[in-house]
């Protein structure tokens, strides 16, 4: 059943914000792979809207399923396809960073999963958001963490 998460962040007394609300479901792998889907690790795969979405939209869910992956893996061993039906996010308060965010906390609220270390904070010094991804240094990188 499609489920909704809803992302928030306000920061920096309110004026600095990220609002996501990610619609998604679960379903078992039945060792099929999805049509139009992308394997994001081993048996864990990710559907996208039918409506599409924006490709840094698309890599940031992903990257939000893949730092979740080899727990989610150990979890469901048979495979699981997250199949999402909708990204949506008023324009003044989005950075396409936010997905990852949003699948994080979708994953989080449907699996006993430990935390990934997903985060993200307003930087005074610097007036700007910073993310942070556990032990992911370099999100998209082939270097070793």
């Amino acid at each position: 059943m499609t489920q909704v998460f809803k992302f928030r962040y306000r920061g920096a007394g309110g004026r600095v914000g990220l609002a996501v609300d990610l619609w998604a479901e679960a379903v078992p792998l039945d060792d099929v792979i999805p049509p139009h889907s992308m394997q994001i690790y081993k048996k864990v795969w990710l559907g996208l809207p039918a409506s599409g979405l924006h490709w840094k939209d698309a890599a940031w869910l992903a990257f939000g399923i893949s730092i979740n992956a080899p727990a989610l893996s150990e979890l469901l061993p048979a495979g699981v396809f997250v199949r999402t039906s909708s990204l949506d996010y008023p324009l003044s308060d989005y950075r396409s960073e936010a997905a990852a965010l949003a699948m994080d906390g979708w994953l989080h609220d449907q699996f006993d999963l430990e935390s990934s270390g997903a985060a993200v904070t307003y930087e005074a010094s610097q007036d700007k958001l910073a993310f942070t991804w556990g032990d992911t240094a370099l999100p998209f990188s082939d270097a070793p963490h």
